[in-house]
Parts: structure tokens; C-alpha cells; sequence
């Protein structure tokens, strides 16, 4: 196990096993421990994130308790790897360095339906929706949105509009 402690807790890197915001928990495996590290929605939320992926990488500082180990902070979750890996036409000229030279704005999610796979957003003090696709939130490493969650968006002007091509936490925001 990790000796880097943190406040008295362990500070371990993994994945996501599984997140169901829903029940509100999920697991992070770890090869630094032999067990599932359980992490609940309100540490999650504390991070500034309300939903994660499955297989995202993840670090946080963890502690022992009667019922194994259990995540009580989250300091960082990995930022996707490349941004071009979504189907629409109009982000097929853009390369993974353009995307990421598009400015952050911040905004907030006005509503998203996971099962209808999209969902708007707004910047601060603009009233222009940005279509959001769950293609997006899930290459950054997102499952899912809430109304009035606050984040940080890359938006382009598509063929039909404007539209979310990446979607950050304000935690992930900042490091960036």
C-alpha cells in the first residue's frame, strides 16, 4: 500500500470500476491495494464532479474503516488523452491541438437526459444553448450531467449550431 499519506489518509491512484450516480457510490481498483476502494457521490461532488466514467483514472487519498477502504478525497482525475474521437463532421479538420487551443468558458448544464444522449448548456451571462452529446462527456471522462451543474466548455459553432466539443469539471478546469 502507498505510504504517502495525506492527513493520516493513504493517497492511491486507480480506476473507476464503476459510478452509478443514481445509488450514489461506485469502486476505484487499485494495484497498489488488494481491495475495492468505495467512493461516494458527495466525495465525488466535492471534487466539483457529480458523474464519472468507468475505466477513468483517478487519485485520491483513502481511508480504512470496518467496511474496507473508502475514498474521502478526490485530488485529481486524468483529463482525456485525445479530443478527436467523436463522430461529428464538422470537428474532422480539427486536429487534438486546435481543440485544445479553443478557449475554456464556464457555463452551466441546463439540463441533459443520459437516455436520450444529449443535453444544453449555457456560458455565464450568454442566453445561446450548446448542444452537449454524452460522445463528449464520455471521452472527457464524464457519465453524466445535472441541471444547473457548473463546468468549463470548448465550444465550436457546428452546422446546426453551437456545440459542447469538450466538457471539464472546475476542478479540472483550474489545473488546466
Amino acid at each position: 500500500m502507498s505510504r504517502d499519506t495525506v492527513d493520516g489518509g493513504l493517497t492511491l491512484t486507480g480506476t473507476i470500476k464503476w459510478f452509478d450516480p443514481v445509488k450514489g457510490f461506485g469502486f476505484i481498483v487499485s494495484d497498489e491495494i488488494d481491495m475495492d476502494i468505495l467512493l461516494h457521490a458527495n466525495v465525488l461532488r466535492n471534487f466539483g464532479q457529480s458523474s464519472i466514467a468507468d475505466g477513468v483514472e483517478i487519485k485520491v487519498i483513502a481511508h480504512r474503516s470496518d467496511r474496507g477502504i473508502q475514498a474521502s478525497e478526490v485530488l485529481s482525475v486524468a483529463s482525456p488523452r485525445s479530443f478527436n474521437t467523436f463522430g461529428y463532421g464538422e470537428m474532422d479538420a480539427l486536429d487534438d491541438v486546435a481543440l485544445s487551443e479553443i478557449e475554456l468558458q464556464p457555463g452551466r448544464i441546463k439540463w441533459f437526459d443520459k437516455a436520450k444522449g444529449f443535453g444544453f448548456a449555457n456560458v455565464f451571462g450568454k442566453s445561446a444553448d450548446i448542444f452537449v452529446h454524452i460522445d463528449v462527456l464520455r471521452r472527457c471522462g464524464l457519465s453524466g450531467l445535472v441541471a444547473g451543474e457548473g463546468v468549463a466548455l470548448r465550444v465550436v459553432e457546428g452546422e446546426r449550431g453551437l456545440m459542447a466539443v469538450a466538457i471539464l469539471s472546475w476542478e479540472a478546469a483550474k489545473v488546466e
